[in-house]
């Protein structure tokens, strides 16, 4: 079935993705809401300079709208007459527990004639991210809810190391109640990398952002293998922000 996914850079919509290519599904779209400014995913912040960067390396086209909280919902059925006019007959989320979100994506697929798929749906969290880290996924911590997750885990990759320490935190590890969001920069759809060279924290009312300032698509290496460094470039306390410089390049 030709279709779209419904992209936000983070995990959920990556391995959403992948395991609808496996079930025979051709994506042949990334599909991106910004918002009102265009500038800027909502919930991660991730800037449209990476998303594009994402599309190169994974070789999807992107197609994008901005829209308010206001205009969303009409941005969204836009979007989706877009796609039907254009031959496709699907569409891949990430959702994975919210049902009401999920009802609501399928009224408005409904309503265009689009299949809704959710590759990810009721799935244990947990099996979910060792999936993610098993098949080749490299993701980092973009965004914490301060109420929380310290800003300590900006920056920090997806492991099993990071399970581990979320489950002794007690908060959901797939960060389904928005307790965190992340950016992927490698993994089994993408033809290419991600490279991150460098970074600043900030906040936003109560979220804490790791924003990416520079960053540049390359080739994989011979062996496919990637890792994120486990050390941070800062001296900022907790109580102050910190400057990260990461390389997610091995």
């Amino acid at each position: 079935m030709k279709a779209f996914c419904s992209w936000s850079g983070g995990k959920d919509s990556c391995v959403s993705s992948f395991k609808a290519i496996l079930e025979g599904h051709r994506v042949e779209y990334l599909f991106t809401m910004f918002a009102a400014t265009a500038r800027c995913t909502r919930s991660h912040r991730l800037s449209r300079e990476l998303i594009l960067a994402q599309s190169q390396a994974i070789g999807i086209p992107l197609h994008h709208r901005r829209a308010s909280w206001n205009t969303y919902e009409t941005e969204f059925r836009r979007a989706l007459a877009f796609f039907k006019r254009d031959g496709a007959e699907g569409g891949v989320f990430g959702n994975i527990h919210m049902g009401e979100q999920k009802e609501w994506v399928e009224n408005a697929c409904a309503e265009r004639g689009i299949i809704p798929l959710f590759p990810l749906w009721g799935m244990e969290a947990k099996e979910l991210l060792l999936q993610f880290i098993e098949a080749g996924f490299k993701a980092a911590v973009v965004a914490v809810n301060a109420g929380l997750l310290d800003t300590y885990w900006l920056g920090r990759e997806i492991d099993e190391e990071s399970i581990k320490k979320m489950e002794q935190e007690g908060v959901d590890i797939c960060g389904e109640k928005g307790e965190y969001h992340t950016v992927v920069v490698s993994g089994p759809i993408f033809k290419k990398s991600i490279t991150i060279r460098n970074t600043r924290v900030f906040r936003r009312n109560k979220v804490s952002f790791l924003e990416l300032l520079d960053f540049e698509v390359e080739e994989k290496d011979a062996t496919g293998s990637y890792s994120a460094a486990k050390k941070a470039n800062a001296t900022a306390t907790k109580s102050a922000w910190k400057r990260i410089e990461i390389d997610f390049h091995s």
